[in-house]
């Protein structure tokens, strides 16, 4: 079957379901809740819905850690209810997407408890199992010296067996696998189980994970977190991998995928998107933007520098021209909310629009999260004890042994994932209308403000402006296959680039300050006989072929 190019047009609306709404009335995001929201979703001009993992799962990562792939988790659900959902938005226009998550399982999936029943278990090696070492004064050591993501060591031991598995993220997560056939022959069933069923796609968790280097060697220098991720990211397994699901799976529908990629570079993803026979994905999503506050991690925190943000965009807006297609996004489930990062809570509508515009008018299918659309901030929950999630506990414990409890509070204040997993701010009704009992996990204080029902009476608010933008998007070649280029790349305030396309330009100018700046258009750009689209003030002075640019203003001509 010929692959068409609808992906390149759409825009996908991410939905981490346990946050987003409750429709049963258990304090718990539900598919009742998201199947009352498809109108509301619809209403975007978004074209799609990525699922963060629907399926049964103990919640150690909260649904990334799957116990039964081809089931629903009965907090959400069944698949009776899934097909109805399935349906009723397909009737809308809209194209649904699942979380494949195949780097690992759950701990209580049927597969892993069978291989650890015994070592000649069939299922023994779907995992990786291995004995130990022996160290100093016999002292028993893990098979190597590879850290987790999420919970110290890499592996785990198991007494009965006397074989350690490895983990790369958290201990109840015990990674697959996939150089064994039986288990790529899983992964392949999964696939055609959901697309079979009628979903339109997939979005793949960490797959740049799933090969591992023979023998599984220790890593030096030694780091804290991560330690061994040569021999585990971007191995030259994974592209064969992908190969064979694609030939021997994907191949046959008419469907989207869409991996993603700690640390990897636009080169990197040229190895698996590069349009031709050879593409074994149609998107990469990157984190390289995402680190223009902080180091490798969202944890290490630095200031902002614009400078590296820019240089992120371009670089894959550059490399990939001509030959794959970028995937766009500013906000996800991983990662603190952008208002609050690399935004202004002082200015939330102001720098919200910019950044929403910043990011959608590039080249490449933009993705937006749930909240983010009506400018949702970070929480701030002052104590560790009102932190769920694996990944906020392991990063308090590493880095209140090295910084102390109180800097370590304030780090996860501001960069924990939670802060995007605060129920979605639907009113200002108690529990921000989200659910009509006490929902599972702390809802934003500033609901009462910041929510959906007030923005939609407001035809100047965030929620309105993201309408508007999504709407151009999808009417204007010029946005959507026009060339990239940036402007002033070494200017610390702004963010500036053009689109072209048959003709026509398009100036994007981004102001990233809460203090005025003046700006200078380039002589060719005459700002005053180009047309406004899109702006965050009411009204717009020049100063010769520029302007004094106020907190965090956006223009965008077409010129």
């Amino acid at each position: 079957m010929a692959y068409t190019q609808w992906y390149k047009e759409m825009a996908v609306y991410q939905i981490w379901p346990r946050s987003f709404c409750d429709g049963n009335g258990d304090g718990i995001g539900d598919l009742w809740g998201v199947l009352e929201k498809l109108d509301y979703i619809k209403s975007l001009n978004v074209d799609a819905i990525w699922f963060s993992p629907l399926y049964p799962s103990p919640n150690a990562d909260y649904g990334y850690d799957i116990a039964d792939y081809k089931s629903i988790h009965p907090d959400f659900g069944d698949l009776e209810l899934f097909r109805r959902v399935l349906e009723e938005a397909h009737k809308r226009g809209l194209k649904v997407f699942m979380d494949l998550v195949v780097n690992h399982s759950s701990d209580e999936h049927p597969w892993f408890r069978e291989s650890r029943s015994a070592k000649d278990s069939p299922y023994h090696d779907y995992y990786y199992w291995r004995p130990g070492r022996k160290g100093p004064l016999g002292k028993r050591l893990p098979p190597n010296n590879w850290t987790s993501l999420f919970e110290g060591g890499a592996w785990e031991y198991d007494s009965n067996l006397d074989e350690y598995y490895l983990h790369l993220f958290a201990k109840k997560q015990p990674d697959l696998n996939m150089s064994n056939p039986k288990v790529r022959a899983e992964v392949k069933d999964i696939l055609r189980f959901w697309l079979d069923l009628g979903v339109d796609g997939f979005r793949e968790d960490v797959i740049t994970f799933t090969g591992k280097a023979p023998g599984l060697p220790n890593s030096y220098p030694k780091l804290p977190i991560a330690n061994g991720m040569k021999y585990f990211s971007n191995r030259p397994e994974v592209y064969d991998y992908l190969r064979e699901f694609r030939d021997e799976v994907l191949s046959g529908y008419d469907c989207f995928t869409v991996g993603e990629s700690p640390l990897t570079t636009a080169d990197i993803a040229l190895r698996y998107v590069t349009e031709g026979e050879n593409k074994v994905l149609d998107e990469m999503i990157s984190f390289s933007h995402m680190e223009a506050d902080c180091f490798m991690t969202d944890m290490i925190r630095r200031p902002f520098d614009l400078k590296k943000m820019k240089r992120a965009f371009s670089e894959w807006q550059y490399k990939l021209a001509g030959r794959g297609w970028n995937a766009l996004y500013i906000e996800n489930h991983d990662h603190a909310r952008i208002i609050s990062r690399y935004g202004s809570e002082e200015y939330p509508a102001e720098s919200g629009k910019m950044l929403a515009a910043m990011y959608i008018l590039q080249r490449g299918t933009p993705f937006i999260y749930q909240g983010q659309e009506i400018g949702m901030t970070n929480i701030r929950l002052p104590e560790i004890g009102m932190y769920k999630d694996v990944a906020s506990h392991n990063n308090y414990r590493i880095f209140s042994k090295l910084l102390g409890k109180k800097k370590a509070m304030e780090l996860l204040q501001y960069s924990s994932r939670e802060n995007a997993r605060t129920p979605v701010q639907w009113d200002s009704s108690a529990n921000a209308g989200f659910s009509s009992t006490r929902p599972w996990f702390s809802v934003n204080p500033n609901y009462t403000a910041v929510n959906v029902a007030a923005q939609e009476a407001d035809p100047g608010s965030l929620l309105n402006f993201y309408r508007s933008l999504l709407s151009y998007r999808k009417s204007s070649p010029l946005v959507l296959y026009g060339e990239y280029r940036e402007l002033y790349p070494e200017d610390n305030s702004f963010y500036t680039y053009e689109r072209s396309y048959q003709g026509k330009r398009l100036l994007v100018i981004c102001h990233f300050s809460s203090v005025p700046h003046g700006f200078m258009a380039p002589a060719d750009m005459e700002l005053i006989k180009g047309r406004l689209l899109f702006s965050n003030y009411k009204t717009h002075s020049f100063n010769g072929n520029g302007f004094i640019a106020r907190p965090w203003e956006l223009r965008v001509y077409e010129l």
